[in-house]
């Protein structure tokens, strides 16, 4: 099965619920009908990358580039 990318929204939306909502990933997951696993990943790129939320237009640049590599 392949994965399907998320939108720019979506990965923005996970860093928001996780960073200023503090919910979990379950949370997030359910929240956002994704799985656990996926907004495991997307949140490991991008502490990995150094981007938190708010994001800078810099910063949502850098996860649009990762996310489509």
């Amino acid at each position: 099965m392949s994965q399907e990318r998320l939108s720019m929204r979506k990965i923005s939306e996970v860093l928001r619920l996780s960073q200023e909502s503090k919910l979990s990933n379950r949370q997030i997951a359910r929240s956002l009908g994704i799985s656990k696993t996926t907004v495991a990943a997307y949140l490991a790129l991008a502490q990995k990358e150094g981007v938190f939320w708010p994001l800078t237009p810099d910063q949502q640049a850098i996860l649009e580039k990762r996310v489509q590599e």
